[in-house]
């Protein structure tokens, strides 16, 4: 089930001098709690900070802040973090990310914020992105931000943030969840894809690619795709599904029908639908339609091709085709898409060349 909303047309902040102001760079601010995880606590500088533009400026500035005046913060390993940075640096975001806690106290087990993150997240402008990562989650629901929303969290504690946050709309089956100004993701490695999606959403499929190249991860992996899968990897003697993934993906332009993917490993139909799901999470129809969406969204940005020839290309046969998929999936046109990430595009050539 897929209940991401890629809102591909919110935008962020630009951070072009297209006002003949000066460059500045969309400001991430990372919020580290006492007991975080060092991992996901590095995530969002790892991936935001990686984002370059046609100039080779960086699109994001990432600080880390606590609740405290600049002092050590405990995490969840044998050593603490001397974070540079008070809770004042949230009224300078553009965007805040709330990385995982083991030490939340009253907002894991009441759903209370306590005074200290009170005031911090009152310090947060309106109308600030907010992003969660993992339990991180918690600390948005706490303090009011996904009441009436669809959230997500780590599979392992969704069960007990609904119970707590009856008013949000929990999904345990996604790795993250978009509802515009404010994301949430499942855990760990979830809080990658999430950023990478962050990226893409807001500078498009090219930036997002480098990124995820210079980091060595997918450049994209589907929100909606589980993020709990019973059997993620065969046993040694069982065969793959990930040859035909690849053969699918060598000729998304040409009708694929399940039985060509299934002869590719020597599957029966009914064995090979089974062993995909197993493997990713998602039945082989959806992912053959979430690929074709993505290339189309490569096509969209990066070519001047006609609707009619992005059609074929990326496997949808008609343009009215592709228009009803990136519809649902993206909630925008195939012409509103184009129309936004090709103009930025023109914008950082000009950046350039000027």
């Amino acid at each position: 089930m897929d209940t991401v909303t890629d809102t591909a047309t919110t935008r962020a902040p630009e951070p072009a001098d297209t006002d003949g102001g000066p460059f500045r760079p969309h400001r991430v601010v990372v919020l580290a709690l006492d007991g975080l995880i060092p991992f996901e606590l590095g995530i969002p500088q790892r991936i935001f900070g990686r984002a370059r533009d046609a100039a080779g400026r960086r699109l994001y500035e990432v600080v880390t802040c606590s609740v405290r005046p600049p002092g050590p913060v405990a995490t969840d390993a044998d050593f603490a973090l001397l974070v540079e940075h008070g809770p004042e640096a949230l009224a300078t975001a553009d965007t805040v990310v709330v990385p995982a806690s083991y030490e939340l106290g009253p907002v894991y087990e009441q759903g209370v914020l306590t005074e200290e993150l009170a005031a911090a997240l009152a310090l947060v402008r309106p109308g600030t992105r907010l992003v969660a990562i993992c339990t991180g989650g918690y600390v948005l629901a706490a303090a009011g931000h996904l009441d009436g929303r669809p959230a997500t969290t780590h599979w392992a504690s969704a069960d007990h943030f609904q119970r707590l946050f009856p008013k949000v709309r929990v999904d345990a089956d996604v790795l993250f969840v978009d509802d515009g100004e404010v994301l949430t993701s499942a855990g760990v490695a979830a809080g990658i894809d999430l950023c990478v999606h962050i990226v893409r959403r807001d500078h498009g499929t090219a930036v997002a690619n480098e990124v995820a190249r210079l980091t060595v991860v997918p450049p994209h992996r589907d929100g909606g795709q589980a993020q709990f899968v019973q059997r993620p990897v065969p046993d040694p003697q069982q065969a793959s599904t990930a040859g035909a993934r690849a053969w699918a993906l060598g000729r998304l332009h040409e009708p694929i029908q399940l039985r060509d993917m299934a002869a590719q490993e020597s599957m029966s139909v009914r064995t090979f639908t089974r062993r995909f799901r197993e493997e990713a999470g998602v039945s082989p129809g959806q992912w053959l339609t979430r690929q074709r969406v993505e290339r189309a969204r490569q096509l969209l940005e990066s070519t001047d091709l006609s609707m009619d020839r992005v059609a074929r290309d990326a496997g949808f046969g008609t343009a009215q085709s592709m228009r009803q998929h990136l519809q649902a999936a993206l909630g925008v046109t195939p012409t509103a898409y184009r129309r936004t990430f090709r103009s930025e595009a023109v914008n950082r050539c000009e950046v350039t060349l000027g």
